[in-house]
């Protein structure tokens, strides 16, 4: 019986992988991956056996690198951001159930909330909500649900999965719902291509992010009511200086 690293690879950029990470695929025999996300380590690790499977291929991804760690070898699926925030780690854990093996180690990596957070300066200082936009797994009132009481709260808000090609509208119908709570001023930033060519940084306030050209490579950052521009940077203040 082998080994099954999950691994979180970051932004996809050497210099945001942690040492973790590099030494789990390094150990490894075959990694397994989406094939966007392959492609980002494959020249770093030329030598190793590569299994890729489509975009919505989770499950079968999680199966086939449970299958690789069973049969002897020490596999590594790899995910974009951390291994478990959006990542295979949960569905690794529920394929392989209450058998004993194979192995399961979890890699943590850099989310985009804390990679994007950076780009864009400081805003995520105090209490934040992470919701994806997503409606393939989760339906949609739910989401609404999530989005409003995350306003109601006064928490910064980072968006995931923001827009798509099958879903171009949902960045901004979560900005009409947000808008029922927030005010159109609302200090907001766009992080796009974290980590990789074409790295950009976007501000502007939420009444203009509801028409914000967002895609699937974009993280967005809604702030709370003390967030501010200061000096060309997004920050949320945590009050040490009031302490």
């Amino acid at each position: 019986m082998g080994k099954l690293y999950v691994v979180g690879i970051g932004p996809g950029d050497y210099e945001n992988m942690t040492v973790r990470a590099d030494e789990a695929l390094k150990a490894a025999d075959v990694i397994i991956g989406y094939h966007v996300y392959v492609e980002l380590v494959r020249g770093r690790y030329p030598e190793k056996e590569y299994l890729t499977t489509p975009m919505t291929g989770e499950a079968d991804r999680c199966r086939m690198a449970l299958d690789e760690a069973s049969g002897g070898k020490t596999a590594a699926i790899i995910c974009s951001g951390d291994s478990g925030i959006y990542g295979m780690a949960g569905l690794c854990f529920e394929l392989r159930g209450d058998n004993d093996g194979p192995e399961i180690e979890v890699i943590p990596g850099l989310t985009a909330a804390c990679s994007g957070a950076a780009l864009l300066g400081a805003p995520l200082t105090h209490d934040f909500a992470v919701i994806s936009l997503s409606d393939r797994l989760t339906e949609w009132p739910l989401i609404e649900r999530r989005l409003l009481r995350a306003a109601e709260g006064d928490l910064s808000i980072v968006l995931y999965n923001p827009a798509s090609h099958g879903r171009p509208d949902h960045l901004k119908k979560a900005c009409e719902i947000l808008m029922k709570v927030l005010p159109a001023e609302r200090v907001c930033g766009v992080a796009r291509n974290i980590g990789r060519k074409g790295e950009q940084r976007f501000f502007m306030p939420l009444s203009s992010l509801c028409g914000f050209p967002a895609d699937m490579f974009c993280t967005v950052f809604i702030g709370n009511s003390s967030t501010a521009m200061i000096n060309g940077n997004m920050v949320t203040p945590r009050g040490y200086k009031n302490v």
